[in-house]
């Protein structure tokens, strides 16, 4: 497992980066940014700490995948923990075997510090090996999307 950290700072609240990273208003806001990952990606379930969630999207065939995770941390506005623990095959939870003990226990963690209504946001994200390289050259886009919507709020 690899950790990588990516940071964007945008000019926008904590608050408004939080809700719009989060589709907390508007679940479109969350799917634009995520679509840099794939354009089906959204979520099913709640952002309450202990909550359950999937991050979901649809294969060719139009099949649900993605992964099951649990809200591990929420303080709005500042900081955002999430566990992966299973993976989503059609309506089946995989949360033990080969496929899935890679993922197991692997973190995302979103921090959101803001200084005279620009806030820097910190992804730390653990990733296996051989998605590294993809996560790289991904996270940046999904950021600039949550960025230019963040940026695009009105006060």
């Amino acid at each position: 497992m690899k950790r990588l950290q990516f940071t964007e700072t945008i000019s926008a609240p904590a608050y408004v980066v939080y809700k719009t990273m989060l589709g907390l208003e508007n679940k479109d806001t969350y799917n634009k940014w995520v679509s840099a990952f794939d354009p089906t990606s959204t979520f099913e379930g709640t952002w309450e700490k202990g909550g359950k969630m999937y991050f979901v999207g649809t294969d060719e065939n139009g099949k649900r995948r993605g992964m099951v995770s649990e809200i591990v941390e929420n303080h709005a506005p500042s900081f955002v923990s999430i566990r992966h623990y299973g993976m989503l095959d059609g309506e089946t939870e995989i949360t033990t075997g080969e496929q899935v003990e890679k993922w197991i226990g692997c973190m995302e963690n979103y921090s959101f510090k803001e200084e005279k209504n620009v806030t820097t946001l910190i992804v730390e994200i653990d990733v296996i090996e051989e998605y590294a390289d993809y996560f790289t050259a991904t996270y940046p886009e999904a950021l600039g999307k949550l960025k230019i919507m963040s940026e695009g709020y009105l006060p």
